[in-house]
């Protein structure tokens, strides 16, 4: 499954679904040439709206990320890794300061949250690849 929906992120679900899609090809688990689920498939995975999700997949064509192949649906093009990529540091980027914005507004210091990243990253190092 490609999407995981939080409806409580104040993100708009249809950019969810963008974002996520592009870093699925940045890290390479949607691969050149692949095919996207159809917006009825990913609707239901994700248990949203197909407006959305059409929506998503639309935006995701204006920026040439998808092509559609006639007959078949819609697929990863053949440049989109190199344009999805530079946006996965910026995404996180975005996502970290909500969470250093919340740690300050909790009062949890520098040093702990530095202490708790390394703590997480080397858990996280330690599991299988997905």
């Amino acid at each position: 499954m490609i999407c995981q929906i939080d409806t409580n992120n104040g993100i708009p679900i249809y950019e969810q679904i963008s974002r996520q899609v592009k870093f699925a090809i940045a890290n390479g688990s949607l691969v050149v040439g692949e095919h996207v689920p159809s917006v009825r498939e990913m609707a239901t995975q994700a248990a949203v709206n197909v407006n959305t999700v059409a929506r998503a997949y639309r935006d995701l064509q204006s920026d040439g990320v998808l092509v559609s192949i006639r007959g078949t649906g819609l697929a990863v093009a053949p440049d989109a890794p190199e344009k999805c990529r530079p946006g996965r540091l910026e995404m996180i980027g975005e996502r970290l300061r909500y969470i250093l914005k919340e740690a300050i507004h909790n009062g949890v210091s520098l040093d702990e949250v530095q202490n708790l990243v390394n703590s997480e990253w080397s858990l996280l190092q330690q599991e299988p690849p997905p």
